[in-house]
């Protein structure tokens, strides 16, 4: 944290560069399971995007939080984040970040929505049809207990999710999606090499938290196959990446759970 100050305050006098590191070590605390100290820098660095007159970048940076606190099972947030960023701006990285992280946080309206004026907005676009919208229409059909819906849609998205690298693919989200679909399938053993391609593809998804989660995705199924021995390490493993991590987070509690069952 020592050497992120010295480099915030080298940046501070460069438009552009202060929010960046702040958002970017936003992503890495959140990866810790340290939520409190990512909303802390997120709010940092959208404050010196805005004053640098950059609103849709501020966006962007509500808008990755949305799905970040989703993804921890902080609902509640990341609805709240989802509707400020689209306040904020409504670009396109805005609104398809948003309407992912309202899907995984159980607002399937809202989400759809988006979607719909995502698919009418850039029928041509590769990232949004082929990537974004598959994943986003996926994530709604979880929260309908539909994994095999889910996984159908997946499948216009397994072509590219791996090989595209821009600012919009690097967390791997389709795949995480995808793992969490087999998880209700009770499909351990291939759910399990969806979240392994966090450990191959490590580069693509750089300190976004799905990589620290994709630990807990491994050990769930590992345990849905009945490997205690495997579980267990992966539990172990995703518990020390969070050891420091915000004791309240409801992901967090059901992990530790999970892991006591397995003694």
């Amino acid at each position: 944290m020592a050497e992120m100050a010295r480099l915030v305050a080298a940046a501070s006098e460069r438009p552009g560069a202060e929010d960046l590191l702040l958002a970017s070590e936003s992503d890495t605390q959140a990866w810790f399971g340290r939520m409190d100290k990512a909303r802390e820098l997120t709010r940092r660095a959208i404050e010196s995007a805005i004053r640098d007159h950059a609103l849709e970048t501020a966006a962007d940076y509500r808008a990755e939080a949305a799905l970040r606190e989703a993804e921890v099972h902080n609902l509640k947030q990341a609805r709240t984040d989802a509707a400020k960023s689209l306040k904020l701006a409504s670009n396109r990285t805005v609104r398809v970040m948003a309407a992912l992280a309202l899907a995984r946080a159980g607002d399937t309206a809202r989400s759809e929505k988006l979607a719909n004026e995502l698919h009418k907005d850039f029928p041509l676009d590769t990232l949004v049809q082929r990537y974004w919208l598959p994943t986003i229409r996926a994530a709604v059909e979880l929260q309908r207990h539909n994994p095999s819906k889910a996984i159908e849609l997946l499948e216009a998205s397994r072509p590219i999710e791996l090989g595209l690298r821009t600012q919009l693919t690097v967390s791997l989200c389709p795949v995480y999606v995808r793992g969490d679909a087999y998880l209700m399938q009770q499909n351990g053993r291939v759910a399990a090499a969806e979240f392994q391609k966090f450990f191959d593809y490590s580069g693509a998804v750089r300190n976004f938290p799905l990589g620290a989660l994709a630990r807990l995705g491994l050990a769930r199924s590992y345990a849905l196959q009945g490997d205690t021995t495997k579980a267990r390490a992966a539990y172990q493993e995703f518990l020390a990446v969070w050891k420091d991590a915000d004791p309240e987070i409801p992901i967090l509690k059901q992990a530790k759970a999970e892991y006591a069952k397995l003694q």
